[in-house]
């Protein structure tokens, strides 16, 4: 008896790439990716919801058609461009300090403000 139904090997799906079009850049002490269309957290800037800023410290940039930019230290005549999308804060975070045996605890809180943009072009 033949069996027909044989399972195939090497026979998987091709990874799927999570964009064509990409650029890292600093802002706020911190590197970020950003991608056409998509809305990230940064540090807090100043710019009224609805305003456009621009990013000129790009450190890397990518095209579709697989052509890779390097920065040293930044990409020349690179600019990333985005809309701000609301300012808001971050998550609660407690700081809880003590000595031991001295009757000595301080209890802090902190929020970190932040900036939501949505990268308009790279």
């Amino acid at each position: 008896m033949a069996v027909t139904n044989k399972a195939k090997v090497n026979q998987m799906e091709p990874i799927t790439r999570v964009s064509e079009r990409y650029a890292i850049f600093q802002t706020g002490g911190k590197q970020v990716q950003g991608v056409i269309g998509k809305t990230i957290a940064i540090e807090k800037i100043i710019g009224e919801p609805g305003a456009l800023v621009e990013f000129s410290e790009v450190l890397f940039r990518k095209n579709g058609e697989g052509n890779f930019e390097f920065g040293r230290p930044y990409v020349t005549g690179a600019v990333v461009r985005a809309s701000i999308v609301k300012h808001m804060k971050g998550p609660k975070l407690i700081i809880f300090k003590f000595k031991r045996r001295k009757k000595v605890r301080v209890k802090k809180g902190h929020r970190q403000p932040l900036t939501i943009i949505r990268v308009e072009s790279i």
